[in-house]
């Protein structure tokens, strides 16, 4: 199998400017893409709910059939 990255998981400490560095620095989209998923063939797995460290969890699969995970964990604050 040859390497790849996977999964890249970024905690940041302000959403506005990581929304702005990535949009309008890199040109990655971010805005539309949670929320169509489904309309374009994604399959809820498990639908998201509260985890036992006190965020939330849930998955989809893609057309591909990759599995993703959609999270939330507000112990992931950044540190200066």
């Amino acid at each position: 199998m040859k390497p790849r990255i996977t999964v890249v998981s970024i905690g940041v400490d302000d959403l506005d400017r990581a929304f702005r560095f990535y949009r309008d620095g890199l040109g990655v989209r971010t805005e539309g893409i949670a929320g169509k998923e489904f309309e374009h063939g994604a399959v809820i797995v498990k639908r998201v709910q509260d985890t036992f460290w006190g965020g939330y969890a849930g998955y989809f699969q893609d057309p591909g059939r990759h599995l993703w995970e959609v999270i939330w964990n507000p112990q992931r604050v950044a540190q200066d």
